[in-house]
Parts: C-alpha cells; structure tokens; sequence
C-alpha cells in the first residue's frame, strides 16, 4: 500500500485517470477535488506508483468521526487489474473495517470482489446498480425568462437547506445523511430555484466524487422547467471548473432518465455500483 501525498504525482495521477475514462471518472472527480483544495478530506491510495495496477480514494484517517455514516465514510475505486484490487483491498489498513461504508465504481468486477472480501469478514452488503451518464459541453443555458423576478429566481442552496434535502431524498431521512448533506452544499458547487418565499423548490448539488446527485423538484412544482434548468445550470458551473460531468440514475426512474435524454446526456457503457458494507455488530444500528 501506498498513500500518494505529493502534489505533483497527485496532478500526474489526474492525467492518467482521465485516459481512462469512462471507468476511471469516480475516482478522477475525487482526484480533482483532492488537487482542488480537497475540502472533503479524501487521499488517495495505490498498490504502487507510477506503475499502479488499482487505486482507491478514501477519506483521511484523522477526518474519520462516526462510524454509521456511509455517506462520508465513502471510497472510490479504479483498477487496471482486478487482482490488484483484490489485493490492495484485503492488505491490512487500507479499509476501515470496523465502520459501515460504501464502495463504488464503474467496473463490474469490483462487486464480485468486494462482496467476496466483505464475506470473509462477515460483513453485511447492500449492492446497488444504476445507469451511468454523462453530460456533454453545455454552450448555452435555457432562456430564464419565465423566472420573472423577483421570484422564482435561480440561484444556490445553503447549508440550512440540508433539513429539506434529507427530507426528499429517497437515501436520507436520518441524522447521517442531513450532516453529509449540508457538508456537500458547504464544499462543491448546487444549484436551485427559490419561490418568492425563498425557498428550494428544485434542485442539484454534486458530491464527493464530482457526480451531480439529488436533482429533485417539488411534486407541486413539477413540469414548469425548473429540473432541466437546474441540470443545465450545474453542468455548466462543474464544466466551468473543468470537471467532468457526471450522472448515475436508476433503471426505473423514467422521468429522470427522459430528463437527461432531452438533454443529450450520453448513457455509458459502464454501470456505476455502488456497495454499503456494515460490520454484524453495527449492522442493527444503520439505516440504509
């Protein structure tokens, strides 16, 4: 195991990451926030360097504070050679076993071999598969006219909108998710409508990995544009940045996956997996 902390191999590892695209685009977007301030706290770790077969991001061991929350407690994985992962997995110290987490990617052999480990430890899994997607280049937004001022008007959330966000989102409604919320609207780019009451009515915010998540519009808001704008709007600002812009969505949300038809997103060949692992004597105290 090694723990790549130099500034330099970390620009160098951006590189790499991005001619591999489109497996590789996780652990790239957490990569970029690492060289980009890293205001989540993450590092990265490689079987070895320059030649590196797998690599997974992670959060820093001092940034650690509650173990139930699979939020944060979030690592990100890309490999060359499966085996290498399995490998770089199973090496002492590189997991935090003890604690409920979750590992993601876009590569299906990951799921064989995480469950497989996981199995070995007694650890409960919960895997996820979505459909992954990607924006192309937005050069021009949608005409905002129809936000007459002084409201609805577009702008972006703020912390205090966590309560509401936790609330709408089909993986929140709990202490852990509210606290992860409020630290992605603190960190990375969002974007919402506000009524003239000044509040979310719709909404985007990005996460840890640089992958445009919870785009959610309220039931009585629906069909105005409000979901397109905000698409658009975030994907310009993160393309704005020079970060990739990503989506996952699931096989059966049909007005999601319309949303991003219309709006020419490009459905990948990879599936985004996403695995919640926790440990039997926690495994009561969760909520998924």
């Amino acid at each position: 195991m090694l723990v790549l902390s130099c500034s330099t191999k970390l620009l160098i590892l951006e590189k790499i990451l991005k001619s591999h695209f489109p497996e590789s685009l996780k652990v790239y977007g957490a990569v970029m926030n690492i060289n980009r301030g890293n205001p989540f706290q993450k590092e990265v770790v490689l079987d070895s360097w320059p030649n590196f077969k797998a690599v997974i991001t992670r959060r820093q061991k001092e940034a650690e504070t509650d173990n139930l929350d699979h939020y944060t407690n979030a690592y990100a994985v890309f490999y060359k050679d499966v085996r290498a992962y399995q490998q770089l997995l199973e090496e002492h110290g590189v997991i935090n076993w003890d604690q409920v987490f979750q590992i993601q990617g876009l590569q299906s052999e990951l799921c064989d071999v995480s469950n497989a480990v996981a199995s070995s430890k007694q650890l409960d899994v919960k895997q996820t598969s979505f459909k992954a997607v990607r924006l192309s280049p937005v050069a021009t937004l949608p005409d905002t006219r129809f936000l007459m001022r002084p409201s609805p008007r577009l702008t972006y959330l703020s912390v205090a909108d966590a309560d509401l966000l936790n609330r709408t989102w089909s993986r929140g409604g709990n202490e852990q998710c509210r606290r992860y919320i409020a630290s992605l609207i603190a960190c990375f780019p969002s974007v919402c409508v506000r009524d003239d009451q000044g509040n979310p009515v719709s909404w985007s915010i990005t996460d840890q990995f640089a992958t445009m998540c919870h785009g959610y519009t309220l039931p009585e808001h629906r069909r105005k544009g409000y979901s397109r704008l905000v698409a658009l709007t975030l994907a310009r600002k993160l393309q704005s940045r020079g970060f990739p812009c990503q989506g996952n969505v699931l096989d059966d949300n049909v007005s999601s996956i319309s949303l991003l038809r219309s709006v020419h997103a490009e459905f990948l060949p990879c599936r985004f997996h996403r695995l919640i692992l926790s440990p039997a004597a926690l495994s009561g105290q969760v909520q998924l």
